[in-house]
């Protein structure tokens, strides 16, 4: 049974600066149950990149309440929504945000610097598991920099899988890929969802969003259109 694992209510964020106010989400309310696969569209400037970074706890909301697991989220302190950060969640950016010369491994790794989660006796073993589930075994002691952008993405989510979150967000994902690149991508993020992991997929690209069971839409910083549709899903796709 699928239980609601991010709640948002009445949702505001503004930011100001000199006396000048932007207003840049407006009275947002939605919820998101463990192992959906949600898609948060709109043009630039919509507001879906503050969204997810307030979703993601790398940013708080102006006014308005955000509940994570049932848990109000604005009585969390930095050190503990650090710890969300690194433990719960697991973030897929566009522009990779790998290590330069450092190897496959290692970088799959680094969050587990981190955290308790993994027994440091089974490291080595959890951390080349990951990379094959993302089908890079054969690369694994490969330099980042040896790689191709769509391998690069890949290490990217097996970087993201390793402390084993609960949620996976993914900001344009395939936004430096060519198309079949972009597509292995979001097949691997399919495959999560379907092993019951949550992902929130941040895009303008239609495509991309296509792969996901419901689709926000985002303009002006309000919310436009909530689609559910969980039959539209996947095999129109893969023709």
């Amino acid at each position: 049974m699928r239980v609601d694992l991010i709640e948002v209510k009445n949702l505001y964020k503004n930011y100001e600066t000199d006396e000048v106010v932007t207003k840049v989400l407006h009275d947002i309310s939605f919820s998101i149950t463990s192992g959906e696969f949600v898609a948060i569209m709109g043009p630039s400037g919509s507001g879906k990149s503050t969204l997810m970074h307030i979703l993601s706890f790398l940013d708080r909301p102006t006014r308005g309440e955000y509940l994570f697991k049932g848990d109000d989220t604005s009585k969390f302190d930095d050190a503990k929504l650090a710890r969300l950060r690194n433990r719960e969640v697991g973030f897929v950016f566009q522009q990779f945000n790998l290590l330069p010369r450092t190897s496959v491994f290692d970088n799959v790794k680094l969050p587990l610097t981190y955290t308790s989660k993994i027994k440091e006796s089974t490291k080595t073993e959890h951390v080349k598991k990951v990379v094959k589930s993302v089908g890079l075994d054969h690369r694994v002691n490969n330099l980042s920099n040896q790689l191709s952008g769509g391998e690069k993405q890949r290490v990217a989510i097996a970087r993201a899988l390793v402390n084993d979150p609960d949620v996976i967000f993914a900001d344009e994902p395939t936004g430096n890929l060519d198309s079949k690149s972009g597509a292995q991508v979001m097949e691997i993020l399919d495959d999560l969802s379907n092993q019951g992991k949550t992902v929130i997929l941040v895009t303008h690209e239609q495509y991309t969003a296509e792969y996901a069971e419901r689709i926000i839409k985002l303009k002006d910083g309000k919310i436009v259109s909530d689609n559910h549709d969980h039959h539209r899903r996947r095999e129109g796709l893969k023709k």
